[in-house]
């Protein structure tokens, strides 16, 4: 919006600079994009967010430089002294919910013709082209106090008459609903447009356009002057629907003042008079929907807490009252009322922006924040990592061709004897909804799988053959009968992939897919010294399944769908196809906070040992990792399986374990003489673990 200095300044008498006042209109949230300077004024290019409809005229920037200097506005002057007749004119709102109120007057014997130089120079610096002296009369009080109005020919009317309604409405049944509008387009006029019409047809696109066959003309001597506030929803669906956008509906879809319509209106009729030598007749005003100003309660407590500030009472009042807002004050409490010009403003938090654009952004102190020390509580330390942690969990599922799912927080009872869930289990503890929707989901969820099993049957019924789901969401365990449920937050997913001819063959089964997920998402965390066990969960395949140990704490557990249940899901999915995972993440969200240490990259080179061993077939490769690793040295750097065979050569009821153990000091190069007595003591440390033999 283009905003001259000279006529702000007619409005409030600052004494500053340009610049000085363009700085401040910045700082108050209006930003002043350029300055331009024509003929001896400057032009300010200010850019108006869409929430500040006030602002688009010369009045509603005054204010705020009027609340940012403390020097009144002065308002310009409207008032008619004297009316030469009666207004000759009935006004009918028939569709009161879209047109809350309407105003006009008639002025008579004008001298339609171009417009004085001063009012020609001010259009122009605002980028209006000159009309005449009536159009030109309207362009100006729009810009001055930023209301729209509207000129109709007075011999152009029918009947001395303006109805307000809809072709859809009451005047749907023998109104025309097609219209020309200024700029000479005939235009179909859908039927929940709201119009303005004369006793016979319609006139005019409502807070839109005017129809071309009531323009304004140089024969033109009598006209009548509207001045109406609009519904902005309707104005601004009309504008849309036609294709129509013009200065009136910009300011009239963000909202208008409703109180500005009687001042614009007089001030329209005041400069006619005076520049185009017009007689003033009387004025009709219809007021159907009165308005009524919000109520906002808010507290200099809590202004003060959320800007860091410590304002006095007086002194927020002080800088809310300039900018018209009506403050009561009743103990801790304000009663605050916004004019009728902010339609932005509705809850507390939109005042407490008000305060503090009118104090000074620039005035607010800076602070360092407040860091976490001596936090050793474990439940404080859960809740200030939580947010953290799940993004990070979210993040690292993704990174994993994971795709994130939202289902609803109940289930059916027999979801549980699906999963095979036993009666002493915790997950046995349900919620029963009163009055649910349906028998599927009469009770909260104790568990998130059913759902993503249900979601994994939409999807296998629809042809995918291969995809990855995950779920963080609550659980509700009734734990005691007359209490409200324990929420517990857990995370569940499920992976898929149907069987088919390949032209290589896949590097690894599907579990260890699955588990080598698992693990790069606990490395992702920063989670160390987890392990793997033989799981025992009813509703995993007992060959390929296993629970998620950190130290003695079981988190979860992962493993391939069992048998029994796929073959009871609706949709036909392929045995061992289907991996579910199910995370405790209350239990989890401690070991992401363990302290890390910095280690900094070797400088010696490494030496490696590969063994194999014959050990009892019942052994779990996870109890030999777990007893290398406790073997007392300093030297062993890391241990890993690579190889378990049982077959050709392997006496019954045993199997083939190979281990690679990692060897490097940190002060110096190994050598293979320092090595293998180490090595040789590790193989008959592990053989007498596991009364196994070793392996030639």
């Amino acid at each position: 919006m283009r905003v001259p200095f000279e006529w702000l300044k007619e409005v409030v008498p600052i004494s500053v600079s340009a610049e000085e006042a363009a700085h401040r209109l910045t700082m108050l949230g209006l930003e002043v994009e350029a300055l331009e300077r024509v003929d001896s004024d400057t032009v300010f290019e200010i850019n108006i967010t869409p929430n500040r409809p006030d602002c688009l005229s010369i009045i509603g920037i005054a204010r705020e430089l009027s609340a940012a200097y403390g020097i009144p506005v002065e308002f310009p002057e409207h008032d008619v002294v004297a009316e030469a007749g009666e207004l000759d004119f009935n006004v009918d709102i028939l569709e009161p919910a879209l047109c809350h109120r309407y105003a006009g007057r008639i002025i008579r014997h004008l001298k339609v013709g171009p417009s004085p130089e001063w009012l020609k120079k001010r259009l122009e610096k605002c980028g209006i082209r000159s009309i005449n002296n009536v159009v030109d009369v309207t362009n100006y009080v729009l810009l001055e106090l930023g209301h729209p109005l509207h000129a109709f020919d007075l011999h152009t009317l029918r009947g001395h008459r303006i109805r307000i309604g809809t072709p859809g409405g009451t005047l749907g049944s023998h109104a025309t609903t097609r219209l020309t509008t200024l700029d000479g387009v005939e235009r179909d006029i859908p039927e929940d447009t709201l119009l303005i019409w004369d006793a016979e047809r319609p006139v005019a696109v409502a807070g839109v356009m005017g129809g071309a066959e009531t323009e304004v003309s140089s024969d033109t001597v009598d006209i009548f002057i509207e001045s109406a506030y609009f519904d902005p929803v309707s104005v601004r669906k009309a504008s849309k629907t036609l294709g129509l956008k013009t200065e009136a509906s910009y300011r009239f879809e963000r909202g208008a003042d409703i109180k500005m319509l009687k001042k614009a209106l007089d001030r329209a009729a005041f400069l006619m008079q005076e520049v185009a030598r017009g007689e003033i007749y009387g004025k009709i005003d219809i007021y159907p929907k009165k308005y009524v100003p919000a109520e906002i309660r808010t507290s200099s407590d809590k202004i003060n807490r959320v800007l860091g500030l410590r304002l006095q009472k007086s002194e927020i009042i002080g800088l809310l009252s300039p900018l018209g807002f009506s403050v009561e004050e009743t103990g801790e409490v304000f009663t605050i009322k916004p004019p009728a010009y902010r339609m932005d403003v509705r809850r507390d938090a939109d005042i407490i922006e008000e305060v503090v654009r009118t104090y000074g952004y620039d005035r607010i102190p800076a602070t360092l924040p407040k860091a976490l020390v001596g936090l050793t509580d474990r439940e404080d330390l859960k809740k200030v990592y939580h947010e953290k942690f799940l993004g990070e969990l979210k993040a690292s599922f993704l990174k994993s061709g994971y795709t994130e799912v939202i289902n609803y927080s109940f289930m059916a009872p027999q979801d549980l004897d699906l999963l095979q869930i036993g009666e002493g289990d915790e997950r046995r503890k349900t919620v029963f909804v009163r009055n649910p929707l349906r028998a599927e989901d009469s009770c909260m969820r104790t568990t998130l799988i059913p759902a993503l099993l249900r979601n994994v049957v939409h999807n296998v019924a629809h042809g995918n053959r291969e995809f990855r789901l995950f779920e963080i969401a609550k659980i509700f365990i009734a734990e005691q009968a007359d209490a409200l449920p324990v929420e517990k937050r857990r995370l569940a997913a499920v992976y898929y992939k149907e069987k088919t001819k390949a032209l290589y063959p896949e590097p690894a089964a599907d579990f260890y897919v699955v588990k080598g997920i698992i693990e790069a998402i606990l490395k992702d965390l920063k989670i160390s010294g987890y392990s793997f066990a033989r799981s025992s969960e009813p509703f995993l395949h007992p060959g390929q399944s296993a629970d998620i140990m950190i130290g003695n704490d079981r988190i979860g557990s992962v493993g391939a769908l069992s048998p029994l249940v796929t073959e009871r899901l609706e949709a036909k999915v392929p045995k061992l196809s289907l991996f579910v995972i199910d995370l405790d993440l209350d239990r989890l969200v401690p070991y992401t906070m363990q302290e890390l240490k910095y280690r900094p990259l070797p400088r010696y080179p490494f030496i490696e040992r590969d063994t194999a061993i014959i050990i009892d077939a019942s052994l779990e490769a996870a109890q030999i990792v777990t007893w290398l690793k406790a073997y007392p040295t300093e030297l062993i750097e890391d241990i890993w399986l690579f190889d378990v065979y049982q077959g050709k050569n392997i006496p019954e009821g045993k199997k083939s374990i190979a281990f690679t153990v990692r060897y490097r000091a940190t002060d110096r190069t190994l050598t293979d003489e320092e090595i293998d007595p180490v090595h040789q003591t590790l193989v008959a440390y592990i053989l007498d673990k596991t009364k196994g033999e070793l392996r030639s």
